[in-house]
């Protein structure tokens, strides 16, 4: 059918598109593992926070007063509603909650 040569030619074509094919997965696989590199870390970033959420309630009234006395150190309003903001929001959804009875 074919002569020899032609073949082998053919083979060696195979042989050389196989490799070449090879070679571009490797370079495709590190593009990819180089452009999803700020995903991973954003993932990590997130799986913290949801270790970190229980304790978060705890922590935002008095990280609040800090950031409030280092930004607006002579105002008081901003103090009182973070001091007593989660306590109201926290009353407020419980009055919401209760059934009215007639």
């Amino acid at each position: 059918m074919y002569p020899q040569s032609e073949l082998n030619r053919l083979a060696v074509h195979k042989i050389a598109l196989r490799v070449r094919i090879a070679t571009q997965r490797i370079d495709y696989a590190a593009t990819v593992a180089r452009a999803t590199q700020p995903l991973a870390w954003l993932d990590r970033v997130r799986a913290f926070f949801y270790r970190c959420a229980p304790l978060a309630p705890f922590a935002a009234v008095p990280l609040g007063l800090v950031v409030q006395r280092a930004l607006f150190p002579r105002l008081k309003i901003l103090g009182l509603a973070l001091r007593w903001g989660p306590a109201a929001y926290a009353a407020f959804r419980r009055r919401r909650s209760v059934p009215v009875v007639e």
